[in-house]
């Protein structure tokens, strides 16, 4: 694990060495706070939770997120140093671990800097802590599934937008499989089995249960799975290029 922590340390250093990292975290509070006492009414609800601030997360991550890490390996191959950094005394899955997880931190030092908005909520009222805890955890999880996608995405091409693109499309769709417009629709035409299935599929389904405090294996295995499996694709991706 120490060459992962070293391309981590590495990747997490270059987000911080340009503006781009201060800019996109001024935005991301700002959009936050936004969707939560605006768009969200927080105040006008009266009630002591968080479910404002969590319930736009799904929809706010769809675009952050792949602004984040669009350039995890479009930029290398766009500066030709992939080749470097693959010929080095290292693993292919060490150089992706290490960049996931260091693309991971960075949207984690985003969240956490929404502390303020659980500080209010136990000002104003008696919150469930444990509640706001699991939303936490959930959202953590929900970021960490949007970027192994898009690091799958930006092994695809060296066009970082192109890569964008690709990783929005992406995940709107595990977005859609759960949004219930979508699921009420296939209800006329499908049968319950066959639209519980493409629920299954859905981000918002597995968040759902994080917002209610409720901790599911079940949901924590789904994120887990889509980031095994985008970043076990990512290395399927590498090594045929």
């Amino acid at each position: 694990m120490r060459h992962v922590w070293v391309i981590a340390k590495r990747e997490l250093g270059s987000y911080f060495s340009s503006p781009v990292a201060y800019v996109f975290l001024v935005i991301f509070l700002l959009l936050t706070g936004f969707f939560t006492f605006t768009a969200g009414q927080f105040f006008e609800r009266g009630e002591a939770s968080l479910a404002a601030f969590f319930g736009w997360h799904p929809w706010l991550y769809l675009v952050l997120v792949p602004a984040a890490g669009m350039r995890l390996w479009a930029e290398e191959r766009r500066a030709g140093t992939i080749e470097l950094l693959l010929t080095m005394p290292i693993e292919p899955w060490q150089a992706i671990l290490g960049k996931f997880l260091a693309s991971w931190i960075f949207l984690a030092a985003a969240l956490a800097l929404t502390f303020p908005v659980a500080v209010t909520a136990n000002v104003l009222g008696s919150p469930d802590n444990g509640m706001i805890a699991a939303g936490y955890l959930g959202s953590l999880f929900l970021a960490g599934a949007y970027l192994a996608v898009t690091c799958m995405t930006s092994a695809m091409t060296r066009n970082q937008v192109v890569a964008f693109i690709l990783s929005v499309v992406a995940c709107l769709f595990l977005i859609l499989a759960g949004f219930n417009p979508v699921t009420d629709l296939l209800v006329r035409w499908a049968s319950p089995a066959f639209v519980d299935t493409v629920a299954a599929f859905s981000v918002v389904t597995h968040f759902d249960g994080f917002q209610k405090g409720v901790i599911d294996t079940r949901d924590l295995f789904f994120f887990l799975s889509v980031i095994g499996f985008s970043l076990f694709a990512t290395s399927v991706i590498l090594r045929n290029r």
